[in-house]
């Protein structure tokens, strides 16, 4: 099993996988002289295209693996693969299988937790309350023996009402998010009559920001928090097609002046 492994192949005596002599449903290959495993959902992989996948997904800050084989005209299969399967049929070899897990660990904290460093002692700190920028540093208020917040935002000692979701009472307290939205270019989507728009919009409901490639439809998949919406009027998808298709221009949403605050 070990030689399998480091050749990246599959073991043809293991009764655990079904294979199949079609098509790689990810890569389209169809060179008969490759042995192929069906995935869960039904489509063909070889070890060498569901590695490249997967590895691409995380590249793109997605921990979670989704099946890109093309069911019905356009239409992707999107059926998730839990990591043991994926695990199994890409035959990961040991450094592998550590690069995959320690990188969807750190994705997976980022998008459940959020830490900074503490801009007076450097320790890693949460943030529990999502919708207040002010954070109580514990190993601070120990040390100095008194209460001692910090800013989220702008990271410098808390000044102003210590329940805010907007900025500090510290000069130029401006979220970097925020100002990236202000001065980031303009851009065309090509596909949707050339309508022109902020190239960097925030997710409307994690906050994440995303930038469009200009190309295909107006909708974009936020890569957090897994939720359509449409890169112009900056609405769901599920509200903005039903009214204008996803290559119809609908109306362009201002630049965003605010980071919406995701409420999970």
């Amino acid at each position: 099993m070990q030689d399998n492994q480091s050749s990246g192949q599959y073991d043809v005596n293991d009764a655990t996988l079904r294979f199949v002599r079609r098509k790689d449903d990810i890569t389209l290959d169809d060179d008969p002289d490759i042995l192929r495993a069906e995935m869960s959902c039904g489509h063909a992989v070889s070890p060498q295209s569901l590695t490249a996948w997967c590895r691409s997904l995380l590249d793109q800050g997605q921990y979670k693996f989704y099946c890109p084989a093309i069911t019905h005209g356009t239409e992707k299969c999107s059926a998730e693969w839990p990591y043991l399967e994926v695990r199994k049929l890409a035959v990961l070899s040991d450094s592998e299988q550590a690069h995959f897990e320690e990188n969807m660990a750190l994705l997976a904290a980022i998008e459940y937790c959020e830490f900074k460093s503490c801009p007076s002692c450097e320790s890693y700190v949460e943030r529990e309350d999502l919708s207040n920028l002010c954070v109580k540093c514990t190993i601070c208020t120990a040390v100095k023996q008194k209460s001692f917040q910090f800013c989220w935002q702008c990271l410098r000692e808390w000044r102003g009402p210590a329940a805010h979701s907007l900025r500090c009472s510290n000069e130029d307290c401006v979220h970097p998010d925020v100002d990236k939205l202000a001065k980031c270019t303009n851009m065309r989507l090509s596909y949707v009559n050339n309508v022109e728009c902020p190239a960097i919009r925030a997710c409307p409901t994690c906050g994440l920001l995303l930038e469009h490639n200009g190309f295909a439809c107006k909708n974009l998949l936020c890569k957090r928090c897994k939720v359509e919406f449409c890169f112009l009027c900056l609405q769901l998808k599920r509200v903005c097609n039903p009214i204008s298709g996803p290559y119809t221009v609908c109306s362009v949403a201002p630049r965003q002046t605010e980071i919406p605050v995701w409420k999970r």
